[in-house]
């Protein structure tokens, strides 16, 4: 049943703007890559929330509209997993977001994205994000800003950085597609490609372990040629590096 006190909450702080979580597939394609493979890596760790398209509140009110943003992807340091309707951050502790990650599209190219733009930045900049990512992968642009002195200040020099907070790199030169790698040096990878290199390791697990079946097959299969030689069970044990019982069960 809802309350008064539950529909006041819900039309001050609303869970969505009926607008979609991108304009096209590569925008949709580099937000899922990002968000996913921060998922990875942080799955260690309880006290990480991540998560992409998600209404930021970081100020209760008493009537609308209620300062928001919703950053195409964004990382919380300090506050546990697990499923939100929005951030509310007078109810995370007062914890902000400390990295967020947007990932432009074509609309953001008109004048009325650019201002919509700016005024993200300033609204980051007067929340307390630490450090803030924009890429476009239309043009190969890569821009960041980190916080110094309760400002948030351009990165001068993106290629190669690595983000103090998430330990990730950006390899990234002038007008090349980005390539993002987490801190043990592994290349952020699109699901379809964690798929299939787990299916890879999978594949090459199970090839192992038919290569040691068959190592082990082997040996077993030399123990009735080194007893007709005359050695003893402890001496083929220690030969073919196999226990007296597997010596003796062979026989």
């Amino acid at each position: 049943m809802t309350t008064s006190l539950d529909l006041n909450e819900d039309l001050l702080y609303p869970s969505g703007d009926g607008e979609p979580m991108a304009e096209n597939t590569v925008q949709y394609r580099w937000i899922v890559i990002l968000k996913e493979n921060l998922e990875i890596i942080f799955a260690d760790d309880p006290n990480v929330f991540i998560a992409a398209d998600m209404f930021w509140y970081p100020v209760q009110v008493k009537t609308p509209p209620a300062p928001r943003q919703a950053p195409d992807v964004m990382v919380v340091f300090g506050r546990p997993k697990g499923d939100r309707r929005s951030y509310m951050q007078w109810k995370e502790n007062n914890i902000p977001f400390q990295v967020v990650f947007e990932v432009l599209s074509d609309s953001n190219r008109t004048r009325e994205g650019r201002t919509a733009l700016d005024f993200k930045f300033r609204f980051y900049q007067q929340y307390g994000v630490e450090e803030y990512y924009i890429y476009d992968p239309d043009e190969c642009v890569l821009q960041g800003w980190q916080r110094q002195n309760n400002q948030l200040v351009s990165i001068a020099q993106m290629s190669d950085w690595t983000s103090p907070r998430l330990g990730i790199r950006f390899g990234w030169q002038p007008s090349t597609e980005l390539e993002v790698y987490r801190p043990n040096g592994q290349r952020f990878l699109s699901p379809m490609e964690l798929e299939q290199q787990l299916q890879q390791e999978r594949q090459r697990a199970e090839q192992a372990n038919q290569r040691a079946e068959r190592a082990e097959q082997a040996r077993l299969g030399a123990v009735p040629r080194l007893r007709s030689l005359g050695l003893t069970p402890e001496q083929i044990a220690e030969a073919l590096d196999l226990s007296i019982d597997e010596v003796r069960s062979s026989d």
